[in-house]
This record gives C-alpha cells, sequence and structure tokens, in this order.
C-alpha cells in the first residue's frame, strides 16, 4: 500500500483551474503536474477538470471542478498552514489571499506567534501564515 496522502480540493463554481494557477503564482517551486478536463461527452462542463494535481513550494495537491451541487463547501476548520521566512513573504501571501476574501484573524503579533494571518481566499480556501 502506497502510504502518501494529499489534500484534495473539490470546487464547486467550475473555478479549479483558476484557484490553481492562482496559488502556483503565490509560490516558489511550484507547477502543474498533470490536468485532465471533462470533454463535451460529460459529465461535467466541457474543459472543465476532472481531476488536477499540482504543487506548491514542493507540496503536492489534487483538485478538481465537480460536476454535482454539493450541500458542503470550504471550511476553516481544514486550513493551510504556511512558514514563511521573512515579513516581506508574509505580507504579500496576507495581501494576495485575502484580496476579495475573508480575514478570520489580521495579520498581526499574537502571543503564539510575532507574526500570524488567518484568511479564507476568494475560492474558500482557508490559510494559516505564521512568520517563522
Amino acid at each position: 500500500m502506497k502510504k502518501q496522502i494529499t489534500s484534495f480540493l473539490t470546487f464547486q463554481k467550475n473555478n479549479a483551474e483558476e484557484a490553481m494557477n492562482f496559488y502556483i503564482d503565490l509560490f516558489d517551486n511550484s507547477k502543474v503536474i498533470e490536468i485532465q478536463r471533462y470533454d463535451k461527452n460529460g459529465p461535467g462542463k466541457e474543459g472543465t477538470v476532472i481531476k488536477a494535481i499540482f504543487e506548491l513550494n514542493g507540496k503536492q495537491f489534487i483538485c478538481s471542478d465537480s460536476f454535482i451541487q454539493h450541500e458542503w463547501d470550504f471550511t476553516p476548520a481544514i486550513s493551510n498552514w504556511v512558514e514563511c521566512e521573512t515579513a516581506k513573504d508574509i505580507e504579500y501571501l496576507f495581501e494576495k489571499l485575502s484580496e476579495n476574501g475573508d480575514v478570520k484573524m489580521p495579520l498581526d503579533n499574537y502571543d503564539f506567534s510575532k507574526q500570524f494571518a488567518f484568511v479564507e481566499d476568494r475560492f474558500g480556501v482557508s490559510w494559516q501564515l505564521n512568520l517563522e
């Protein structure tokens, strides 16, 4: 049995590829590994993502455009934790990820961190940013 655990992001607004490309542009050492699309025979909208595999700073993710509307969506209970090396890095990520999103905890000094922020991006995916 292969013992690899990978986060799988299910997008319900046919924007998986847009989100994936947005994330790839934010992080160094990031790329699309593979992308499979629905064709005209469905069941999803032609051209949308059946399954895409991509890396963000070397960590692999999988995403998909759901062809049905689910009762659930992303939740802040599951988030991506990003350790930033510099104040410039965390400020940049905070600015980009919070744009048209929801700031759960603003970028600030907290008892547990000299710089930390918790944001939900415009796609609904949650990110915790921490300055090492």
